[in-house]
Parts: structure tokens; C-alpha cells; sequence
């Protein structure tokens, strides 16, 4: 593998659906001899293209949950317990006011309302939602 080997992996990283032509212009190719330099990164292993379904397709509704638990509620049974709701995508054990941090994909408010319910039959006491209108740096 060369330079332009790892330059035509770090294209294709960053744009799966890149052109020839495109990937060509890139790492100082014609259009022909970039495709056939993909071709073999693929064929040796080099490199493998997935097609990933996004989960959040069918997401209409992003939103950060602050959760404070009751103070007799077991950090791991919480942990524990968010493992088995589809919804929520991300937990992060914080500082501060609250004990998590929440992420959660849904579909709508009707069912942000329920996850609310539910949250706090698991031992959540209080919660602070914040709807998320746009995502400004990539997700990683």
C-alpha cells in the first residue's frame, strides 16, 4: 500500500459515494486508474464498504433528558434498565444537578410523553427535556 492508496481509503472515508472521476481529482489520478486502485483496495481487504441502515430514519423528535434519581435508586439498576429501552440511543453519568444525561430518538411527542412515564417508574424523581432542532458538527 502507498501514499496514494491511503489517500484514496481516506476519500472514500470521508464520501462512501464518491465518484471516479471525483476520487481521481483527489489523489492526482484519471478517472479510470482511481477506480481501478478502489477495485483492488476491495478485493485485497484493504478496505470493505458496509451499508449501515440509520436507525434514526424514522426519527422525527431528538431530545436531551437531565435525569435526577431518587436518592435510594441504584445507579446500576438505572443503567441497567435504560439497556432495555429502545429509545433511548445515548446515558451519560454526569456532574452537577442531575445524575444523567439522556439522548433519545422518537417519533413523535405523544411518545416522548410516554418515555417520560416510564422513566419515572425507574426510579427517575425529577427530569429537564430539551428538543434538539438541528445538530451542527457530525455525529461521530
Amino acid at each position: 500500500m502507498d501514499d496514494i492508496d491511503r489517500e484514496i481509503i481516506r476519500v472514500v472515508q470521508r464520501d462512501v459515494r464518491v465518484s471516479y472521476r471525483d476520487l481521481g481529482h483527489a489523489v492526482g489520478l484519471s478517472s479510470n486508474a482511481a477506480a481501478e486502485r478502489l477495485r483492488r483496495l476491495l478485493a485485497r481487504g484493504a478496505l470493505r464498504l458496509l451499508a449501515l441502515a440509520d436507525p434514526g430514519a424514522d426519527v422525527r423528535l431528538r431530545v436531551l433528558i437531565d435525569v435526577r434519581l431518587h436518592p435510594d435508586q441504584s445507579d446500576d439498576d438505572f443503567e441497567a434498565t435504560l439497556r432495555r429501552v429502545p429509545a433511548i440511543t445515548e446515558a451519560n453519568h454526569v456532574t452537577g444537578t442531575y445524575d444523567y444525561l439522556l439522548r433519545a430518538d422518537l417519533p413523535d411527542a405523544a411518545s416522548l410523553d410516554l418515555l417520560l412515564r416510564e422513566l419515572k417508574q425507574y426510579g427517575v424523581a425529577a427530569t429537564s427535556t430539551r428538543v434538539i432542532l438541528r445538530t451542527t458538527l457530525p455525529l461521530r
